[in-house]
């Protein structure tokens, strides 16, 4: 769960600062001015300022913050001070390219294991990972000591299983399954729908092409 006292809306920011910062390392830059990494992040340098003054993060006057100090109180607010290990339930089509997806070992996760329920799939190398059994769920949350799970299953499938995973441990979900999922008070569920978000750029869109043309008449 996320810390009660920094709001829903700067916890989202968080993860864009943190990676300015890390490819400003790797670009061999020590210092960074509020300005410059909120430009970059794409927000102001107000807002920033305020995000970072809840991790107790203040930067030295005139000068900005160092660069390596600040991503490693990002990486500790995030809980990235080590690499999380990640359970994926679901190695269909979604799940396949999820498992390929190079950024979560670069983000600071890495999959644990990839899980399934369809005997043509069991045992099958993907990404470089064995799929093992959705009947091994409970025993593979415990090997890894694993609290995060991503599901990339069926609607039908989803509730179920998520029982399944906060039953076993699991305490922050990431679906991609487009349904409501309920889940408990202590646990947290982001769910990510593609098409959905498709719909949401299709209104605006429409909005700006269909929008009246105004005209001034004097």
């Amino acid at each position: 769960m996320r810390d009660g006292r920094i709001p829903a809306a700067t916890v989202a920011r968080l993860p864009v600062y943190l990676q300015v910062l890390l490819e400003a390392a790797e670009a061999g830059v020590e210092v960074l001015a509020s300005e410059d990494l909120a430009r970059a992040a794409g927000y102001n340098a107000a807002k920033v300022r305020k995000d970072l003054s809840y991790l107790g993060t203040h930067g030295t006057r005139g000068v900005g913050y160092d660069v390596d100090a600040l991503a490693r109180e990002l990486s500790r607010a995030l809980g990235l001070l080590e690499d999380r290990p990640v359970v994926l339930v679901g190695v269909g089509n979604l799940g396949r390219a999820l498992a390929s997806y190079d950024g979560f070992r670069r983000r600071g996760f890495h999959l644990a294991a990839l899980l399934d329920a369809a005997p043509s799939v069991i045992d099958q190398d993907v990404a470089g990972y064995r799929v093992r059994a959705v009947e091994e769920l409970e025993s593979v949350v415990v090997e890894h000591d694993i609290s995060l799970a991503v599901l990339a299953i069926p609607a039908a499938q989803a509730q179920p299983m998520v029982d399944r995973l906060v039953a076993a441990g699991v305490r922050a979900i990431l679906s991609f399954v487009p349904t409501h999922l309920a889940v408990p008070d202590d646990v947290t569920l982001r769910r990510v729908d593609l098409a959905t978000e498709l719909q949401i750029l299709s209104f605006y869109e429409q909005v700006v092409v269909d929008a009246p043309t105004t005209t001034t008449t004097t």
